[in-house]
């Protein structure tokens, strides 16, 4: 019989982290995403007591495109996620997947043992790498 490999966040994460001050406007962040190619940006924490946010398209979908709200004049910080959900690297992925689908979420950011972003990990990366 043979044993299961066991497939780890840090194996299917995303190590290009994009990161956005709060007092950015989405106009500033839909230009960083577009230049970056990425969906998401973490937005940084005020002080080493604060958490992380992440502001994603579907939030700038919904939160100001939808509504019609002017991108120059709506703060990152109105319409991020925060405190964000984060994951170890070494998490088996079939227990993130769990965690992400339990909370109804896309992604997570992944942090070291300081609690510092390392990557992103999405629902797509996980069920993808698990049909290995």
């Amino acid at each position: 019989m043979s044993e299961k490999k066991i497939v780890t966040v840090n194996e299917v994460m995303s190590t290009k982290v994009m990161h956005i001050e709060t007092t950015a406007t989405v106009a500033d962040a839909m230009k960083q995403m577009r230049d970056a190619g990425v969906s998401s940006l973490v937005v940084d924490r005020r002080d080493k007591h604060d958490e992380f946010g992440l502001v994603v398209v579907s939030d700038i979908a919904k939160e100001v495109i939808a509504p019609d709200r002017p991108p120059e004049r709506v703060n990152v910080y109105e319409i991020m996620t925060k405190p964000v959900l984060s994951l170890p690297p070494e998490m088996n992925i079939r227990y993130a997947v769990r965690m992400l689908a339990q909370f109804g979420l896309s992604r997570a950011l992944v942090v070291d043992e300081h609690r510092a972003p390392i990557g992103i990990v999405t629902l797509r990366d996980m069920v993808l790498r698990q049909a290995d």
